[in-house]
């Protein structure tokens, strides 16, 4: 089948997003683990990706929770350390595949000034031919809507993408949707993926 649009997932596929592994560095995994099990910073970083404000989000917390007040506003302060460090081969093969002639998109889970402080470290952020950033969306994987607003802005037929991302449920939700899928578990397995399905020679998709 043929496939008309490349799309790439950001966090853990272009760049890591680890935030326990940073806390675990800047406050000990001990601190850490009682931290995340008293307070779900996921779910608070979940409501910055579905629009909210990035910083009135994290002081939010913070101030809900001051036994862990100064370690939660590192998630606002430290923002960069814990998405951090690029994958470069991944950014090698977006570049080779618009190198190609193949429209590369990207999908995902990001706040609105989370987005804008990565563009300025990352510069193959800015390279997509389309990015679809859930904060300007209002809605976030897996949510169906999401992928529903993707198709219909780009006018490609939901069989023709083929979407990368390290989340299953991510995947199974774009499968749902007849999308082609790859679930993201390190950039030689997608880079033989993309060769697999014709996009890139062997030269093109190394790192």
């Amino acid at each position: 089948m043929s496939i008309n649009a490349v799309i790439f997932d950001i966090g853990n596929v272009l760049i890591e997003w680890q935030p326990e592994r940073h806390y675990d560095r800047a406050i000990g995994e001990e601190r850490r683990r009682d931290m995340f099990a008293a307070v779900d910073l996921h779910a608070m970083n979940d409501r910055v990706d579905r629009g909210e404000n990035f910083r009135d989000m994290v002081v939010e917390t913070a101030n809900a929770n001051p036994r862990f007040h100064a370690e939660i506003m590192l998630w606002h302060d430290n923002w960069l350390h814990m998405a951090a460090p690029a994958i470069p081969h991944s950014a090698k093969l977006l570049r080779a595949l618009r190198s190609a002639d193949i429209p590369v998109f990207a999908l995902s889970n990001f706040g609105v000034e989370t987005f804008e402080i990565a563009l300025k470290v990352y510069p193959v952020l800015s390279e997509f031919d389309r990015s679809y950033i859930s904060g300007h969306m209002g809605v976030t994987k897996p949510d169906a809507q999401i992928y529903a607003m993707v198709e219909a802005d780009c006018g490609l037929a939901p069989e023709t993408l083929l979407f990368a991302d390290d989340r299953a449920d991510n995947i199974a939700a774009a499968m749902a949707r007849g999308w082609q899928t790859h679930l993201f578990d390190g950039p030689i397995g997608w880079a033989q993926r993309l060769v697999t399905d014709g996009l890139l020679n062997e030269e093109d998709a190394g790192p």
